[in-house]
């Protein structure tokens, strides 16, 4: 009986192991950014979040203004991370650091976008938002640039734009109306201080462990 016993003790311990280690390690996949997740990106240099909303450019392209904004609260700040226009990333992965994806403001279905034009205060590359429900070009993708293995949420990164090497970036440059206040969001040549991001408040979609469904982006 003695050893009964202890076997129902040792068994016991290993389930208990186990369902420690698989909650541990659920806990670990939840560190990551995820494809799929709204998120707000804060600029760690000027502590402003990546913001959007249907204000064009008086200059330059004339599409969409992107700026940088210190209110933490405001939906036009929420973004999502999806994959390439041809290459879409699955619900729920963890993106890799060097991962292409694209960066898409939730209110307005436009991608974070930018292009040889001069942004208007600093001079800079022009930023903005482009295209329709969610569907643009190929200067809306961006690579996650990040020392792991994987984005962290709590980590700080850079996001370099594929088609034109350009570090997204904020200065501190401030707009008069209609959006007094907002700073400027430009594309800098060179990774420095003031192209840093971490995610900050969002919807985080946790990894699917169902098999692969008709759910990428």
């Amino acid at each position: 009986m003695e050893i009964i016993h202890a076997v129902h003790v040792l068994v016991k311990s290993l389930l208990i192991v186990l369902l420690w280690s698989d909650c541990e390690g659920r806990d670990s996949e939840l560190d990551y950014v995820t494809c799929g997740s709204l998120v707000k990106l804060l600029n760690t240099r000027h502590n402003v979040r990546l913001h959007s909303h249907d204000v064009k450019y008086g200059s330059g392209s004339g599409q969409q203004s992107v700026t940088g904004v210190e209110n933490a609260d405001d939906a036009n700040s929420y973004w999502q991370i999806r994959g390439k226009p041809n290459l879409p990333c699955q619900r729920g992965a963890a993106i890799k650091c060097g991962q292409a994806i694209r960066i898409t403001h939730m209110k307005t279905g436009r991608n974070l976008h930018t292009h040889h034009f001069s942004s208007p205060l600093s001079n800079n590359q022009e930023v903005s938002a482009f295209g329709e429900n969610g569907e643009g070009d190929d200067l809306d993708v961006w690579a996650v640039q990040c020392d792991g293995t994987y984005w962290e949420r709590d980590e700080a990164v850079r996001f370099k734009h594929v088609g034109t090497d350009a570090f997204l970036s904020v200065t501190g440059e401030q707009y008069g109306h209609p959006i007094r206040g907002q700073r400027e969001v430009h594309g800098m040549s060179s990774p420095n201080q003031h192209n840093w991001w971490r995610s900050m408040e969002g919807v985080f979609i946790q990894p699917n462990m169902e098999p692969l469904h008709h759910d990428e982006l």
